[in-house]
């Protein structure tokens, strides 16, 4: 089908899909089918290229804060919303920013890529930069082992046309970094000091891979968290060291912002401006339910992610005491929760509401760590009405601990609108 057409057609059914009150990846998918090529034809021929922003975790809020800090200096950025990060999600978020002819305005494009599709998507729209979180123990039903994920990783690496970023204190990332150098790619790394690591109770939870390194890695520094604190980070760029808060406390957050200003740096080189980056971060938000704080009949929610065993215990390692009111919240969407068994629940000391469908394998979690719970209200509707009222009499704020598909429900139930190509 033509362009145009394919448009015409691709726009008509976001209107009506938004009408409904959300976003979809439902027109993205259609696009792809009525042009396949699209995402080359859109994407493909940016003036500062293509960065794709992948790992295990962290890809939502690195790609946001990248974008965030590139508009900060005036550049026309596409970007794909949290979540967004598989081929119909792009292509959704390309129907809602293009034309009708389809063109994209934009200097640069920056976008979380899931690493399962990576390849794909690289097939579709060259990356010119490929920037790498972690590798972490994430999804074992669905990449069946952290080596997996590896593989999928180096092969995105090595197609770069410009070169790799990636995180430094990951080992597996170290690993991958050396492979792909000898084999001729340009790597440049972050790094992170051992003050700022100590400041997490368990640091940075790599994947137990043991992945050998060639050679020693020498590859180019271009940015160093010196330190962290709370929602605070100094980070070393450009021979300057630069005070930054940032959307919400934790270690990994603190990464996420160094890897961010790195990619930044990488890009526009002496033209970084520090008062810019500095206003970027002061004025960026938590992303997408990653800390961020959800309003139902006038009782705030913070959300903290549980996707896997690192995130969980980062969130939890950034908690410095136990929360007035916690609510647990986990579904099917967390097929095995064992790995809860190897979480230090750190500072948490209660739970007053378990739910979804998982309640029970939590509430033997507790029982087995002598951790007191109160009710269990497996309907999740139920539950958040339980919870505010229980949060308005006690008059304190809630702590909801989720994985993503509750954290998509209660965002849901409370009227938040889905964003662009996340369903």
């Amino acid at each position: 089908m033509g362009k145009v057409s394919a448009f015409v057609v691709a726009k008509l059914l976001r209107f009506l899909t938004r009408l409904r009150g959300g976003g979809s990846a439902f027109p993205g998918l259609v696009l792809l089918r009525l042009r396949p090529q699209v995402l080359a034809e859109a994407l493909g021929d940016l003036r500062l290229g293509r960065v794709f922003v992948s790992g295990s975790n962290g890809k939502s809020t690195t790609t946001t804060m990248i974008a965030s800090l590139l508009r900060a200096h005036g550049l026309n950025v596409f970007s794909n919303p949290a979540g967004g990060n598989l081929p119909q999600g792009l292509a959704s978020a390309v129907v809602g920013q293009a034309s009708i002819s389809g063109r994209v305005k934009a200097d640069i494009a920056v976008l979380e890529v899931d690493e399962a599709y990576a390849e794909r998507i690289a097939d579709a729209v060259d990356p010119s930069w490929v920037v790498l979180t972690n590798i972490q123990v994430d999804q074992l039903n669905r990449f069946g082992e952290p080596e997996r994920v590896y593989a999928m990783l180096r092969d995105l690496a090595a197609r770069a046309t410009e070169g790799v970023i990636i995180n430094a204190a990951d080992p597996n990332l170290v690993a991958l970094g050396a492979e792909v150098a000898h084999a001729g790619q340009k790597v440049l790394s972050i790094e992170v000091s051992e003050e700022a690591l100590s400041s997490a109770t368990h640091g940075v939870v790599a994947a137990p891979l043991g992945a050998d390194i060639p050679e020693p890695l020498a590859s180019e520094s271009v940015a160093t968290l010196l330190s962290t604190a709370g929602s605070h980070a100094t980070i070393s760029v450009g021979g300057q060291e630069v005070e930054l808060d940032v959307p919400a406390p934790g270690l990994h957050y603190a990464v996420d912002a160094a890897i961010a200003v790195g990619t930044l740096a990488t890009i526009l080189g002496p033209e970084v401006k520090v008062e810019a980056v500095k206003g970027a971060m002061r004025e960026g938000t938590p992303v997408y339910g990653r800390g961020e704080t959800v309003t139902y009949k006038g009782q705030d929610f913070e959300l903290t992610m549980m996707k896997n065993l690192p995130s969980l215990q980062a969130n939890l390692d950034a908690m410095v005491k136990s929360p007035a009111l916690v609510w647990v919240a986990v579904d099917e969407g967390t097929p095995d929760p064992s790995w809860l068994y190897d979480v230090d629940l750190g500072v948490i000391d209660h739970v007053d509401v378990l739910s979804g469908t998982k309640a029970w394998q939590w509430a033997l979690f507790l029982e087995h760590r002598g951790i007191p719970y109160g009710d269990v209200i497996e309907d999740t509707a139920s539950a958040l009405e339980f919870v505010q009222g229980l949060a308005r009499e006690r008059e304190l704020p809630v702590s909801a601990i989720v994985n993503y598909e509750q954290m998509m429900l209660i965002r849901r139930l409370a009227g938040y609108k889905e964003l662009e190509g996340a369903a």
